[in-house]
């Protein structure tokens, strides 16, 4: 038989200390974060629009050709 090992006793903290555990991880991993600068922000956010533009008009494109060829099969 294998030895069962007792979880390590943690102290329990309570729900205030637990919120404040917490705010203070969070504030920690945000001092972390490379922040964009404006012109990257900038940059980014135009690439996204153009991307999501183009794919709208793919998709759009698609289900037109679908839609004629639907029409013609089934009348």
């Amino acid at each position: 038989m294998t030895d069962v090992v007792a979880p390590r006793e943690e102290k329990k903290l309570g729900l205030f200390a637990r919120i404040g555990l917490f705010y203070r991880q969070v504030v920690s991993e945000l001092r972390k974060v490379v922040w964009p600068t404006r012109k990257q922000l900038t940059t980014y956010t135009a690439v996204v629009l153009v991307f999501v533009t183009f794919i709208i008009a793919v998709v759009s494109l698609l289900d037109l050709v679908l839609t004629k060829i639907v029409f013609l099969v089934f009348g």
